[in-house]
């Protein structure tokens, strides 16, 4: 599922975290989200190396 998002629904979206959380902690949860994104990347990229190796055939 790819979510095609415009300059519009964008800005919508920044204009409302603003009002939610302030401009001086907006920073701070991007960076949070971030790393969220990344160990599930990583967590997420060793699962299917693990489930490849699975599905190998033996030598």
């Amino acid at each position: 599922m790819t979510m095609n998002l415009g300059f519009g629904e964008i800005a919508l979206i920044v204009f409302v975290a603003l009002l939610l959380f302030g401009p001086k902690k907006l920073p701070e949860l991007g960076k949070a989200a971030g790393k969220t994104l990344k160990e599930f990347k990583n967590a997420t990229k060793g699962i299917m190396e693990e489930d490849e190796k699975e599905k190998a055939p033996p030598k």
